[in-house]
């Protein structure tokens, strides 16, 4: 072969390397052909302090004379605890204060001041726009409290997965879909006299174990699913269009219509984890998703979401998968957990050096190169 058609073939397959994805992933995350250029997970089985997870408990109160109830409302961070499973290798279980593993929320029976005490979270990140949102959850089976999955902005943009523990008896166990909207707040804040509201029957109880509820936000419409299964797409005025946050939350008011209780004595809802794969209203994340994703379609760019095939309650179902337990697939992701290959910095770590491992080869093919050529 010529001398400098040998130049010329390494220094393309120099180029071919760089063309590469820099690390799995990077271009975002697929379900069901959409793609999302963010993620966040949280597991919390594994998690020992609230404060690295993502996640912020809400400290609020709201009187009785404005809680649409009989009682008030006390969001405070003592009724939100991590309860982690004793060993780090397991997936099911109690955990290390009894009871089942995962975040614990609480309410309780009301003090003398008429107003119960409640917990309620948020993600720290509040740029989610569009998306699909997943989370493990057992709810309580005392009755008087309303436990509650969603993703909110403000009282006329909300999407909801409501379980009233009032409603759960031998023979119903149903889930209530909500999308909160201006004509919501209209009708008194009250979603039953909307379009945008439905009760649906689930199939299995759920205080008796961990299932996964779901929802999946796009322009046009919501679809809603439980362990995989997709319950009902809800369009129309009401789909948010707005960025905004994940919540979870267990409340009462002593509302007879709604909540009912109080309970009569604490009342747990416990989540295993929850995984949100979705775009952000953030320049700088677009930014840094456009700078990291240099070829949508090389391979491994993208990366599809697996999707449960059974309830996530004993140690063969309930270790899901989770990107951030993976090597080297959530490069420039904001997630939580003890790997330090899944925090932001060490992604950003990650990135920079497999973008120096690249720049070596090219500076060594082009010294090799010159070498040859001389």
């Amino acid at each position: 072969m010529p001398l400098f058609t040998r130049s010329i073939t390494l220094l393309t397959s120099a180029i071919i390397f760089v063309s590469t994805a820099w690390a799995d992933c990077e271009c975002g995350y697929t379900v069901n052909g959409t793609l999302y250029t963010d993620l966040s997970e949280t597991d919390f089985l594994h998690i020992k302090n609230i404060n690295e997870s993502g996640w912020l408990p809400q400290v609020y109160t709201v009187e009785r004379e404005t809680a649409r109830g009989p009682f008030g409302k006390d969001a405070s961070a003592k009724q939100v605890t991590t309860n982690p499973l004793k060993s780090r290798y397991d997936w099911a279980g109690d955990g290390i204060h009894g009871g089942d593993a995962g975040l614990q929320i609480v309410v309780s029976n009301p003090g003398k001041n008429g107003v119960i005490p409640m917990g309620e979270l948020g993600t720290n990140r509040t740029d989610m726009l569009y998306g699909s949102f997943r989370a493990a959850i057992k709810l309580t089976g005392q009755e008087g409290t309303c436990g509650a999955f969603f993703w909110y902005l403000d009282d006329t943009q909300e999407i909801d997965m409501e379980f009233l523990s009032s409603q759960f008896n031998e023979t119903s166990h149903p889930v209530n879909l909500v999308l909160q909207s201006k004509a919501a707040v209209d009708a008194g804040y009250d979603a039953g006299n909307t379009d945008s509201f439905q009760t649906h029957q689930l199939p299995f109880d759920p205080s008796e174990g961990f299932n996964e509820y779901r929802f999946d936000w796009f322009e046009d419409r919501v679809e809603f699913y439980a362990n995989g299964v997709l319950l009902k797409s809800m369009s129309g005025e009401g789909v948010p269009s707005d960025p905004g946050h994940l919540m979870l939350s267990q409340w009462s008011n002593g509302d007879p219509k709604w909540s009912g209780g109080p309970p009569a004595r604490d009342a747990i809802m416990t989540v295993s984890y929850v995984k949100g794969y979705f775009n952000s209203s953030d320049t700088k994340r677009q930014s840094a998703w456009e700078n990291r994703c240099k070829d949508i379609n090389a391979p491994n760019a993208t990366c599809e979401v697996p999707e449960i095939t059974a309830p996530p309650q004993n140690n063969a179902t309930a270790k899901t998968f989770f990107f951030s337990q993976q090597q080297n697939m959530t490069v420039n992701q904001t997630v939580s957990g003890g790997n330090p290959n899944t925090i932001e910095s060490g992604a950003w770590s990650i990135h920079a050096s497999m973008q120096t491992i690249s720049t070596a080869v090219i500076v060594s093919s082009l010294v090799l190169v010159m070498n040859w050529y001389s």
